[in-house]
């Protein structure tokens, strides 16, 4: 099967032509691809608050075992 070449404001413009149906179909298709991206962000920050908020109570994030950092957590958390 022959691959067609588009740029990205080809395919936006395409997408715009469809009926609002598909459109919503095209991005709910995208959805998933789309929030990996924040999800891992999200871990991210998570991440970087928690050393935050370790080194203000003078404790080494890196150094913690993983059963120290889910206490941490849980402690920080409720």
């Amino acid at each position: 099967m022959p691959m067609l070449k588009l740029t990205v404001g080809q395919v936006i413009d395409l997408v715009k032509q469809l009926p609002q149906e598909d459109k919503f179909a095209v991005l709910h298709a995208l959805k998933p691809e789309i929030e990996m991206p924040s999800e891992q962000n999200l871990k991210r920050r998570e991440e970087q608050k928690l050393r935050s908020l370790s080194a203000q109570r003078g404790l080494d994030w890196d150094n913690l075992s993983e059963d120290d950092r889910d206490v941490l957590r849980r402690k920080l958390v409720t």
